[in-house]
């Protein structure tokens, strides 16, 4: 397996969640810096981007941040990140974070974390995305949406094969030790990409 330097951390930037998704962000961000990898994230000076990107950059660790031109404009990102990369919009965003990163993890969130999370379970069924994708699972947050893909593999939208795409963890300590222990994706599972 390919060392594991960085890590993408897909997350929400509200300010209105409860506690534990905080803390379990914080979490996240601090094993990553402990560990010496680099968060990769979407820049945001709020919610859990914030409070993962300061948590592991007060660990050790060194933040990248992606963020469209629009929402820099707006002044919404983190300003003391190790990196700020700027992109034209969000697919191109969405595009650099895989590229940068080695391994993705996904917390608890809203629409924009749920498409970043099925950009890149998709970009893996077509054998384009190899890296390991974490779902953090935190109280059960993301049972509904595991419900929803038994469904799909019921009804045969998709191979029972493909629910290897993703790992699930209970705990932040769990989704990080996956995220740099689940081996790369066989490239050739292209071959199932349509059932």
């Amino acid at each position: 397996m390919k060392e594991l330097k960085a890590v993408a951390v897909y997350c929400a930037s509200s300010t209105q969640l409860p506690q534990k998704y905080y803390e379990a962000a914080a979490c996240v961000g601090e094993l990553l810096g402990r560990r010496g990898a680099t968060l990769v994230n979407g820049a945001g000076n709020m919610g859990l981007m914030q409070a993962s990107s300061d948590a592991c950059l007060a660990a050790g660790g060194k933040v990248v941040g992606v963020m469209p031109t629009f929402m820099i404009e707006q002044d919404w990102h983190h300003r003391g990140l190790t990196e700020l990369v700027e992109t034209p919009d969000m697919n191109a965003r969405k595009a650099l974070m895989a590229e940068r990163s080695d391994a993705a993890i996904v917390l608890p969130g809203g629409v924009g974390t749920m498409d970043e999370f099925f950009d890149i379970i998709t970009l893996k069924q077509l054998g384009v995305y190899l890296k390991p994708i974490v779902l953090l699972n935190l109280d059960g947050f993301y049972d509904p949406l595991l419900e929803l893909f038994d469904r799909m593999v019921a009804e045969n939208f998709m191979r029972d094969v493909h629910r290897d795409i993703w790992r699930v963890a209970a705990t932040a300590d769990e989704a990080v030790e996956l995220a740099f222990s689940t081996p790369m994706w066989d490239g050739s599972i292209r071959r199932f990409a349509k059932i």
